[in-house]
């Protein structure tokens, strides 16, 4: 349960300096997943604990591409920060059918090797993680509405795993997903 509450407290840290878009968060992005790796084992949430690894591995590349304009697939912008843009009609196809493959694939795995009580339900949240965290890296802001789903998805089936504490934290997440993205949208007005 210490695990589970400091998971929260650095969740609450992460999610005030993501709603200021602060490139900061990227370093609460690395803590709490670290936290969370144990607490999500120990509850047999094992897409979750997969997840974590994920969000360690797109916090490193979050701080690069804010920081830079880095990105994978496309130019560069030296030297610049990336500013808080749409999701272009491309990436949502993308992301889309990454959604779906990555879902499936989640649920065959917990489906047949592990003793996963929630598949479905835990591959759903794993799989939309994945696209909203990419989103966040490349800072679109209808990051938002994707986690608004999952956060509240995710609170469900929190609050089923006896995980309460961190159930309440997406609850929370939720609400101020709602009120980040009219932050953000704020933010881009003015950076444009």
């Amino acid at each position: 349960m210490f695990l589970e509450i400091l998971g929260v407290i650095t969740g609450v840290i992460y999610l005030w300096l993501e709603y200021r878009a602060s490139i900061y968060l990227w370093i609460a992005g690395i803590i709490m997943p670290a936290i969370y790796l144990f607490v999500y084992y120990d509850a047999g949430l094992y897409a979750d604990f997969g997840i974590n690894i994920y969000y360690l591995l797109i916090a490193l590349y979050g701080w690069v591409a804010w920081k830079t304009g880095f990105t994978v697939f496309g130019k560069k912008e030296p030297k610049r920060e990336l500013r808080i843009s749409h999701a272009p009609r491309t990436a949502w196809i993308k992301t889309s059918v990454a959604f779906v493959a990555a879902m499936l694939l989640i649920a065959y795995a917990l489906i047949n090797y592990t003793d996963s009580t929630v598949p479905w339900s835990d591959s759903f949240t794993t799989a939309l993680s994945i696209v909203g965290m990419w989103m966040l890296a490349r800072k679109y802001i209808e990051q938002w509405w994707v986690w608004c789903v999952v956060d509240v998805a995710s609170s469900a089936l929190y609050v089923y795993k006896g995980l309460h504490f961190t159930a309440i934290l997406y609850a929370v997440y939720a609400i101020i997903a709602i009120f980040g993205y009219f932050k953000w949208k704020k933010l881009m007005q003015n950076e444009g």
